[in-house]
């Protein structure tokens, strides 16, 4: 346990105290939300972040630990665990290095060196590799076997190659020292299967493609295995940039190992033949299988990241607040569907209008839509951004003139995922007589009041801020989004009495089966007006709580502190305050110039340090602040509603939908978002796109390049930034690669090629259809 604490503790810049009481905490059930926010003092202040880490790195190297411990026990079964091996298994800091090591003791189909090994030639094999002046020939003679199948001479030296040939390729020392230079000079190359050229032209980028595997980006690496997956692409990794060295410099390496040298003896041209071998047959394959591996989860996990950290900036998005909402889910033939919520979300109303073509019951509609408006005091209407989402924005805008006097706002909302939520158990179970189609328009109305409450009914990876999702480790996908969603629910803070199900279920300490026990409790006895009733609810014991309350909130209950983050176990600290004080709770709450007058270390004790007495003065001085940011929304120009209304220089506002490595994607309200390459999002050099923008913000673009037939935007933030004009392109060779059209600041042809043409564009466009 001392090397896991230690390995940790370095990784995450902490002290072994601390993560030893994290693991401590996580294995006595706690959550990571409520161990972030409730126990800094047992962990020296590790933040979600930091624990999150620390979570999935534990799970990793005790993994690690009881592989190590089975090996260890297999090879000391078959005594040959000597106190080398069992040291450098010992030291073995990866899965990687372990497997290494356990090579030559593992279990494996008979080989062909191990058939020469029951055949006796073993000392023959020993002989010639320590004594390279002897005669191979000669001494092959002496272990003719013709019952074993060595008739002659040659079959014998057969026979020894493949003991040689398998003894080399097992030598963990020999493996590591290839995989760091194959880490470092490697190219990873990529071309187009014979044959294939016209059905694979979304990959056509890669068709001849060659750079550094250490170089390779997340995005690059799960286009190229998509398309061998597809059977369009095959990809090779070449040791080196010179490929007609790159093999003889690996070989060298191999011979240098195992001190074999060509000095003109009698066996130093059979041991070379078996070193060139080895690296053919054995290692190079062994080993590009193990890169290729290594970078498609490098370039996995990195995706994830993307997809975690665009979900989040999602999740955590302004909310429009508890207003009336009128919500439109635009459609063409079958009409836009319409409904009218309350403040809490709650159904009032709906319809179905048909103000677009072939109908073009515009007037009607507008009429419709003002009745619905008068009706119910909206005061917000949400248009999805789906098909004829522009049309039906200009619908609202007559339908708001024709109000002046309620003030109504309208406003854009993204589709993501309504669909998806319109057929789950929890659209079913709560709009059962409600048609699919007007589901969906509820969804995209809570959307815009509370995103985080409204997208946590949807699967993750339904919403669509990711790259290559379908691609990557699934399990790892959930897991690693699953603990977004339930980081951002407990950074916010759920209303006891008005959460639905799904939401409660993403608080620190419930589940399903509890969250629905606390909605039939709600449904039975009316509102939560304290804390403590949750004990009242069926299962949900000691440990639950603890973990949950903080966590939950209470508005207008029979204590104040039940409305604010102030943790249950703490009220005896704030009460202790308030006699000191003689005050009572609802005269400090808010008092800011009294709060920041008391010193948290006269109220130090060993159950609440500097640290949680610090976060509860804050949070009494805005108890149950929102920590996400203040609303805003972008204002789609008039008359650019499709592609073809977009032209070169033109200044537009939009919507950040998705950022990936390679740029971000840019909602311009022509139903395609256009993306803005890392090169064009600053004059600044940036690393990470995500160093400058995330989903949700409202950015100023300009138009640079339109392929309408493509359906592709290449967008600038680099306002300054001019526009090329398009050279004649001659016709692209059968087979190769399409030139791109370049901006104004040269880039990588790759880079750029990956930008606008790879796979992900299509995907993504796909995506959002």
């Amino acid at each position: 346990m001392s090397l896991i604490v230690n390995t940790i503790a370095s990784e995450i810049a902490a002290k072994p105290a601390q993560i030893t009481a994290a693991i401590q905490l996580l294995d006595d059930g706690s959550t990571v939300p409520f161990i972030a926010r409730y126990r800094k003092e047992a962990t020296g202040g590790l933040d979600d972040t930091q624990l999150r880490h620390l979570e999935q790195r534990l799970t990793y190297l005790r993994e690690l630990e009881d592989r190590r411990l089975v090996i260890i026990r297999t090879i000391d079964e078959q005594d040959k665990l000597s106190p080398e091996l069992k040291q450098q298994l010992l030291d073995a800091d990866n899965k990687t290095r372990l497997e290494d090591l356990y090579l030559p003791y593992k279990a494996k189909r008979r080989t062909k060196g191990q058939m020469a090994i029951e055949a006796g030639l073993l000392p023959l094999a020993d002989s010639i590799q320590q004594q390279p002046e002897l005669d191979p020939e000669t001494e092959a003679q002496a272990f003719i076997n013709s019952e074993a199948g060595y008739t002659d001479s040659k079959a014998v030296l057969e026979g020894v190659k493949y003991i040689l040939m398998e003894r080399f390729a097992e030598d963990a020392n020999l493996l590591a020292q290839l995989r760091r230079h194959l880490a470092q000079h490697a190219q990873l190359k990529s071309t187009v299967v014979a044959g294939k050229e016209q059905q694979g032209t979304k990959f056509r980028d890669y068709f001849s493609h060659s750079e550094s595997w250490k170089n390779v980006p997340s995005h690059r690496a799960l286009a190229m295995f998509r398309g061998r997956n597809e059977g369009i692409l095959a990809l090779q990794l070449v040791p080196d940039s010179n490929e007609e060295t790159a093999h003889a410099i690996c070989q060298q390496m191999v011979a240098d190992h195992f001190n074999i040298s060509d000095k003109g003896r009698a066996a130093d041209s059979f041991l070379r033949t078996v070193v060139q071998w080895t690296w053919k047959v054995k290692l190079h394959l062994h080993l590009e299988n193990d890169l290729l591996s290594e970078l498609r989860e490098k370039a996995e996990i990195e995706a994830i990241n993307v997809f975690a950290r665009n979900l989040k900036d999602l999740l955590m998005a302004a909310p429009a607040g508890m207003h009336r909402t009128l919500a439109l889910d635009p459609g063409l033939r079958t009409g836009v569907k319409v409904t009218a919520i309350d403040e809490t979300g709650k159904l009032l109303g709906h319809s179905t209008i048909f103000p677009h073509a072939p109908q073009n019951l515009w007037d009607k509609s507008v009429r419709t839509l003002s009745l619905l408006c008068q009706q119910h005091k909206i005061a917000l209407i949400a248009i999805g951004n789906g098909t004829a989402s522009r049309e039906t924005d200009k619908l609202a805008a007559d339908v708001i003139k024709a109000l002046p006097e309620h003030n109504i706002q309208k406003i854009m909302v993204s589709e993501a995922g309504a669909s998806i939520y319109s057929a789950s158990e929890f659209a079913a179970a709560e709009f059962p007589d409600l048609d699919v189609s007007l589901r969906g328009a509820v969804s995209i109305g809570r959307r815009l009041q509370d995103p985080l409450a409204e997208l946590v009914k949807i699967e993750p990876k339904a919403i669509g801020v990711g790259q290559y999702q379908h691609d990557v480790n699934q399990s790892l996908l959930t897991r690693s989004l699953d603990a977004v969603v339930e980081d951002c629910v407990n950074a916010v803070g759920v209303d006891l009495n008005t959460a639905s199900a799904a939401l409660l279920t993403k608080v620190a300490g419930l589940n399903k089966t509890l969250a629905q026990n606390i909605i039939q409790y709600r449904d039975s006895n009316g509102r939560f007006d304290s804390r403590n009733q949750l004990l009242k609810v069926s299962r949900l014991g000691p440990k639950a709580f603890e973990q949950a309350a903080g966590f939950l909130r209470i508005n207008n209950g029979t204590n104040a502190l039940d409305a604010s983050s102030v943790h249950p176990e703490a009220y005896p600290l704030v009460e202790k305050i308030l006699r000191t004080q003689q005050k009572t709770v609802e005269q400090i709450i808010g008092n800011s110039s009294f709060l920041t007058s008391i010193n948290p270390a006269e109220f130090a004790d060993e159950h609440f340090g500097i640290p949680t007495i610090s976060d509860i003065l804050k949070e009494l001085e805005k108890p149950g602040r929102d920590p996400r940011p203040e609303f805003k929304t972008a204002n789609f120009k008039d008359g650019v509603e499709t592609l073809k209304d977009l032209k070169p220089g033109m200044l537009l506002e939009g919507v950040v939908t998705n950022v990936t490595n390679f740029g971000a994607f840019v909602d311009i309200g022509v139903h395609q978002d256009g993306l803005v390459h890392i090169s064009s999002l600053t004059d600044k050099f940036v690393s990470d796109p995500h160093q400058v923008v995330k989903a949700g913000d409202i950015v100023k673009v300009k138009v640079m390049d339109v392929e309408v037939d493509r359906k592709r935007i290449a967008l600038t933030m680099r306002l300054d930034e001019q526009p090329v004009a398009k050279a004649a392109q001659p016709a692209a060779a059968k087979g190769q690669p399409k030139k791109q059209t370049t901006t104004a600041r040269p880039q990588k042809p790759q880079d750029n090629n990956a930008a606008m043409g790879n796979a992900f564009a299509d995907a993504f466009a796909k995506l959002k259809k």
